[in-house]
């Protein structure tokens, strides 16, 4: 039965918000969670989104990088993660290059073919050994009290700072390496979900560059096996075994700085309080509830998904399908082409050809296969792509995502040996098993402002010390959310942070 007084009141049933539910039920809090949706998860999730196929589709979030094994195991988590044996496969005319981790040798083989000689071999490996130090350092301080400007350069290093923390990352790139295809592979950790160009001073592309090499301490980006709803799944499985109440279907209305909560369910309106507020939504939607405004962001990224009845045939005769594309296949993602794709879309206009990644969760996870698409060879396909602002989608929503995604289509089918439109599944009433998702159906379909997967723009980790980065102008509300400075990805880092402020 539904109290009239709560401990905390938790705005938003997204992973983050129930992270902060289990930290805060396992501590002895009275924990409401109010989910304007009729499930929880918000962004990580899977469903079948093909009428008629048995396929689980992480139509949203689709990789777990940043999640700490320290809230996994502190709230029981019981999800399986697997690594990726292939960072990256990038296709370079009738050859490509392909990173793999579990062959060094293979890899600097690759390096050869596609650069000419080994020089860029030497400086990814001196970039990379540089960016698992700050991993290293940095990962241990996300579940801590921030630090400030100058702890977070001490613990780092000065190289490392100079090169990540002060100069564009873009710049460095451009120093560092000498081929055109490696520089777009290491620019696109920079790019995903922001709309930015790596050589301006803002330095955006640097904090996004960050936060996808720092993953947890090691960078990776994991397979959750089950899909990510697998992941939401036992969080909230988490939050409920120790007692936390969470209410789908009730969306909330209004936040009042006293701690009053104002929602809707099926049954009406009501209004609930708690002694602390902790916001799952970004900070565009919080200030909405509390009657004020903030600007709205802008996310900038394409997404589809797909269910292949077989992986398309590559150019290169050298490397296997399975491996190209159980990593992250890059798409007319060299340094130049992501240069083009931003300028053509700064001017208001889609990219002639748009620079996008794919992976097939289904090579590393099975799972989410039903057993005769398994036995038929079908796979899912993820495609993320970039330098797609909302404002390419306002003034007509369908015609441009259409527009978009031809065009993506078109991209990809550059690289491959055949249209990969000829190998799309067909749903039972001959359909192809294909959607698309611009930022314009994320603030829609699921309230992201802009469609802006972080909810703003990412923030560096460290700040004021002694704080966790989850304040609010108002004492009783904090963030838990994305939004949160340490937010971003999927991590449970700011709904941590936000049990751990306020249980301090």
């Amino acid at each position: 039965m539904l109290r009239s007084r709560y401990d905390v009141v938790i705005a938003g049933g997204g992973h983050n918000g129930l992270v902060a539910a289990a930290y805060l039920a396992r501590a002895g809090r009275r924990v409401l969670v109010l989910e304007r949706l009729d499930h929880v998860g918000g962004l990580a999730v899977s469903a079948r989104a093909f009428a008629g196929v048995d396929a689980r589709i992480s139509r949203y979030s689709y990789l777990v990088s940043l999640l700490p094994a320290k809230v996994a195991k502190d709230l029981g988590l019981n999800v399986t993660l697997r690594r990726r044996r292939y960072a990256s496969y990038t296709p370079v005319g009738d050859t490509g290059l392909l990173v793999d981790n579990g062959d060094a040798t293979r890899t600097a083989s690759s390096f050869t073919r596609v650069t000419g000689g080994s020089a860029d071999l030497d400086a990814w490996r001196r970039l990379y050994a540089m960016t698992a130090h700050v991993a290293e350092r940095v990962a241990p301080t996300l579940l801590e009290p921030l630090v400030d400007r100058e702890a977070m350069r001490d613990l780092v290093g000065d190289e490392a700072w100079r090169e990540l923390f002060e100069r564009p990352i873009g710049e460095v790139v451009d120093e560092r390496f000498a081929d055109d295809t490696v520089r777009g592979v290491v620019l696109t950790d920079a790019l995903i979900g922001t709309f930015a160009d790596p050589s301006d001073p803002s330095l955006l592309a640097n904090r996004c560059f960050l936060y996808h090499v720092i993953g947890d301490g090691t960078g990776d980006w994991n397979v959750p096996v089950g899909g990510m709803g697998a992941v939401s799944d036992g969080l909230a499985d988490a939050a409920r075994a120790a007692g936390a109440e969470i209410l789908t279907g009730a969306e909330v209305l209004a936040v009042d700085p006293s701690g009053e909560v104002a929602f809707r369910d099926a049954g009406g309106e009501h209004v609930v309080r708690g002694d602390r507020v902790l916001a799952n939504v970004p900070p565009a939607v919080l200030a909405r509830l509390l009657g004020a405004d903030e600007p709205t962001p802008e996310g900038a990224q394409l997404k589809i998904n797909m269910v292949l009845s077989r992986l398309p045939r590559l150019r290169d005769a050298d490397v296997d399908p399975v491996a190209a594309f159980s990593g992250t296949f890059h798409i007319n993602e060299g340094r130049d082409q992501l240069a083009r794709a931003y300028a053509e879309a700064a001017a208001g206009r889609i990219p002639e050809l748009p620079p996008a990644e794919v992976y097939c969760h289904s090579l590393t996870d099975p799972s989410i296969l039903g057993p005769g698409l398994r036995a038929a060879g079908a796979q899912t396909m993820t495609l993320f792509g970039l330098h797609m602002p909302a404002r390419l989608f306002r003034e007509d929503p369908a015609g441009a995502r259409e527009a978009a995604l031809g065009a993506t289509l078109a991209s990809m089918n550059r690289v491959l040996a055949e249209p990969i439109e000829d190998c799309l599944l067909r749903a039972p009433d001959g359909s192809p098993c294909l959607e698309a998702r611009t930022p314009v159906d994320l603030e829609n379909e699921a309230g992201l402002p802009g469609g802006h997967i972080f909810h703003r723009d990412l923030s560096w980790p460290y700040g004021e010390r002694g704080r966790w980065g989850v304040e609010t102008e108002f004492e009783r509300i904090l963030l838990c959310g994305a939004g949160a400075r340490r937010g971003g990805g999927v991590s449970g880092i700011p709904g941590h942070n936000a049990a751990m402020a306020l249980l301090a």
